[in-house]
């Protein structure tokens, strides 16, 4: 029996159960787009009893998730095959939930702890499989311009984006709020008034929020149960969609109060009298911008005194929901004196003409907007890196290499939009130092250079490398510079806009990967008729040189076209073909009508013989 349940777990056809959980999902954003209340729970309640769903929801949490080995107050961690598929067959939402597991995890390069709240596997597969139906109804719903803990968004949209904002001024204020324990202290009745879903969600959600925590000390030991009267464990896995629901809706309130409550206003510049005249309402959209990822939050206005008065309104939104803001991390600044936002540096440069930022009119500004990695940033990496080199003195190079590249490699991925290239000459610069004191303490009889040249190869280019017999250091300064293009701010990877995000996305449940590679390497353009790949347009992948015309199937023979040009295409290779036989065919028979008669031989006989 567990044999055969063991099978049936890998017989799963996961691309097939992936794209019904899409299908319905974006069913559920496009019913909470139109306002169909009735639509978007039914349809929601079809998705969590669906038995794709809920086998998609444990295979996420036992086999995709990175704390798949973390486990709860009930010591497990690892399910076999068997065990997947009968928690998959028992899964069900209910109004109980058992408590969390609380353990401390340290701040990076900070003497504070963060309280990791742990729930139980089956408890977190729940959680994966109702946050399945809630986050497409609420991408539906957040704001353009939130970034944290949503699905094909990231910290480069968010960063993008301010840039957008300020490479047209000649400077602005920025009010850079950090929110003090933003998982930890939510008021649960207003986020449940806030996400005001049907009975059986809210049920469960209550659960889980008033669950409690065991504490686990250092040492691993318990220190009690402890109720939950506020927050959402950070460790859950629908906690972070529920913080985001929390704080939705801060953008909208500003700028509301900036329109109708404040009514801020500018004077017009009169041009026949050339001087300024009655004060005139603008468009709060152009003026007041608001980015947040997660609980950080950026507000950007050109007027300090606007900026001032926009502190009461966040801290009056942010009271309603139990919050406040952390004095510690909240400063106001103008972006001429530079800010640290998501470990980048973003500042205000004042430059010449011709390397000016222009306003939306056309005129230079005289100032530019560069985006750098922190110093903090910088100063944390190449900490990390020393201390790796450190720790491994008695290591082979191999070993070291090995430790090195991948940190090295995520570090330099997440810079390359920016402008990091000076950045990371010097940490290639003070790497190789601390390696060349690591390469002389493990030889200490040995001359300087001696040990130099028996751990650095030179290369092509003239470049001395580290590097051993089978693996190479990776170098900062190798990595290019590549800018990030926001995502669209209405856009959700639930539209169904495949065209779009398959340029944007690794992994998309309505495409193959066939498909996602082409369109990349294409950059979102038909080869044939040149035109970009629109919502609702249909393509097909074909073969540019034909099989039938010595074509191979490989890689580089593919390319993806509408499925029109696609037929187009067919069609003039089948006339050329056609032609192609015809002229052959010509040729053939003018050959054959050309040798009608043979040559004639003579013998020595002096008769005639026709061979």
């Amino acid at each position: 029996m567990i044999s055969n349940q063991t099978e049936a777990w890998f017989d799963i056809n996961w691309k097939q159960v992936s794209r019904k959980v899409y299908k319905l999902q974006k069913r559920i954003y496009e019913a909470t787009r139109r306002g169909d209340t009735g639509a978007l729970r039914s349809l929601q309640k079809t998705l969590v009893n669906s038995w794709s769903a809920k086998v998609l929801a444990v295979r996420q949490i036992t086999q995709d998730n990175r704390g798949k080995n973390t486990a709860g107050i009930d010591g497990v961690k690892t399910l076999k095959p068997n065990q997947r598929l009968q928690l998959a067959k028992r899964l069900k939402l209910s109004s109980k939930s058992k408590p969390v597991k609380r353990v401390w995890i340290p701040k990076l390069n900070k003497d504070e702890k963060r309280p990791l709240g742990i729930p139980i596997i089956e408890e977190r597969a729940k959680q994966a499989l109702l946050k399945m139906a809630l986050e497409p109804e609420w991408e539906a719903k957040f704001e353009p311009h939130s970034y944290g803990f949503r699905p094909a968004r990231s910290t480069h949209d968010a960063i993008t984006y301010i840039h957008k904002t300020l490479s047209t001024t000649d400077g602005k204020w920025v009010y850079d709020a950090d929110i003090s324990g933003c998982f930890d202290n939510i008021d649960h009745k207003a986020l449940l008034d806030k996400i005001h879903t049907c009975p059986t969600f809210r049920r469960q959600i209550k659960a889980w929020l008033k669950s409690g925590v065991i504490d686990f000390g250092n040492k691993g030991d318990k220190k009690g149960f402890t109720p939950s009267t506020s927050g959402t464990p950070q460790g859950g896995v629908i906690s972070p969609l529920l913080a985001n629901i929390a704080l939705h809706g801060l953008e909208e309130r500003l700028k509301d109060w900036l329109w109708n409550e404040r009514k801020y206003r500018i004077p017009e510049w009169n041009a026949t009298d050339k001087r300024w005249g009655t004060m005139k309402k603008v468009n709060t959209q152009q003026t007041l911008s608001v980015v947040r990822y997660a609980d950080d939050f950026l507000v950007i206005h050109p007027n300090k005194e606007i900026i001032e008065e926009a502190k009461q309104v966040v801290e009056e939104f942010l009271a309603q929901i139990g919050l406040e803001i952390k004095p510690s991390k909240t400063k106001t600044v103008q972006s001429t004196e530079g800010f640290d936002f998501l470990g980048v540096n973003i500042k205000h440069y004042k430059t010449g003409e011709y390397r000016s930022a222009k306003r939306t009119n056309g005129k230079p500004t005289g100032y530019v907007v560069l985006i750098t990695p922190s110093k903090q940033a910088v100063q944390n990496h190449y900490q990390r890196l020393a201390q790796i080199v450190d720790s491994h003195r008695a290591s082979s190079q191999e070993f070291l290499i090995k430790h090195l590249n991948p940190i090295i490699r995520g570090w330099c991925n997440y810079y390359k939009p920016y402008v990091s290239k000076e950045v990371f000459v010097k940490l290639d610069h003070l790497l190789t130092h601390k390696l060349i004191r690591w390469a002389k303490r493990r030889h200490p009889n040995k001359p300087r250079k001696w040990a130099y040249r028996k751990y650095f190869t030179l290369q092509q280019g003239n470049r001395w490398t580290f590097r051993s017999e089978t693996n190479t250091l990776i170098k900062h300064s190798d990595t290019s510079i590549v800018r990030h293009i926001t995502v669209k701010g209405e856009a959700s990877i639930y539209d169904g806009n495949l065209a779009y995000w398959a340029k944007r996305v690794k992994s998309h449940p309505m495409l193959n990967n066939t498909e996602l590679k082409l369109i990349k390497r294409q950059k979102g353009i038909c080869p044939h008729c040149k035109g970009k790949f629109n919502d609702g347009d249909l393509w097909e992948i074909d073969h540019i040189h034909p099989l039938s015309m010595g074509g191979k199937r490989e890689m580089k023979n593919l390319q993806l076209i509408h499925k029109h040009c696609h037929f187009e295409k067919t069609r003039n290779e089948r006339k050329q073909a056609t032609n192609s036989r015809a002229i052959n065919c010509t040729v053939s028979q003018e050959r054959c009508e050309a040798k009608v008669s043979r040559t004639v031989l003579k013998t020595s006989g002096n008769r005639e013989v026709i061979a």
